[in-house]
């Protein structure tokens, strides 16, 4: 893996990480056509340039979250969920499940047929309410487990949950992106804690490459995404992901 590698994969990642279309999912097929060796760093890689992406949401969202010291109490309730289990299922997820590109374009093709009979339906729904309960919050980090299975994604599965729950797009939305803090946080400092230290000094290098340009790329993205929901349902996601994984398996 060289830097230009880093770059691409780092551009991808700033681009799907808020996406419901699964940036881990991206990463790991990206990493497939760049024929790039399904390592140990390359998994590093994959879970560790999420928080760069993710970050760009702690720049954009400091000043209201310090402004509601609830909504931190209950992003921390529905990080509870994930925490607790990605904790007891992180070798079989890091070992088994990432790298595994069959598992991805499943999980994006229903992915995305469950997106578009999910938007269809939920036409016919009333407005969901912009005040989320706690009860609520752990509900939601209950369904944001379902995105540990790569290909899912995290997004995806926060906001529909949310949605299901009857809170409003928008509002869940922008819940979703104040949970992925935490979550990723975590599973980096977890994943480098395991791995780190078998890092070389090249690796770190091109490590920090990826992280700071899904950093740079999300910043952006997230502005465009949040402006897009305000008048669009999530059906060219589906579409999109149904393509992809067509396609994906027409390569394979």
């Amino acid at each position: 893996m060289n830097y230009l590698d880093a770059i691409i994969l780092g551009i991808i990642e700033g681009i799907t990480e808020f996406l419901p279309v699964s940036s881990t999912g991206h990463l790991i097929l990206a990493s497939a056509l760049l024929k790039l060796s399904n390592t140990e760093f390359l998994k590093s890689f994959e879970i560790s340039i999420q928080l760069g992406a993710i970050l760009s949401v702690v720049v954009l969202y400091a000043r209201t979250v310090l402004k509601n010291r609830e909504l931190i109490w209950k992003t921390m309730i529905a990080f509870i969920p994930t925490c607790i289990i990605g904790l007891l299922f992180y070798k079989i997820v890091k070992h088994y499940l990432l790298g595994n590109q069959n598992i991805v374009a499943a999980s994006l093709l229903i992915g995305g047929v469950f997106l578009i009979l999910f938007e269809l339906w939920q036409k016919k729904k009333p407005v969901g309410t912009s005040e989320i309960t706690y009860k609520q919050a752990f509900l939601v980090g209950i369904f944001q487990m379902i995105s540990m299975i790569p290909g899912v994604s995290r997004s995806a599965a926060t906001i529909i949950g949310g949605m299901l729950l009857g809170i409003e797009r928008k509002s869940i939305v922008e819940f979703s992106f104040l949970l992925a803090v935490p979550t990723m946080a975590a599973a980096t400092a977890l994943d480098i804690f395991k791995s780190g230290s078998n890092f070389t000094g090249n690796e770190i290098r091109i490590l920090l490459t990826g992280f700071v340009v899904s950093f740079v790329v999300a910043l952006i993205a997230v502005k465009v995404f949040l402006r897009f929901i305000q008048n669009h349902t999530f059906i060219p996601f589906g579409i999109y992901r149904i393509v992809a994984a067509i396609a994906w398996f027409f390569l394979l």
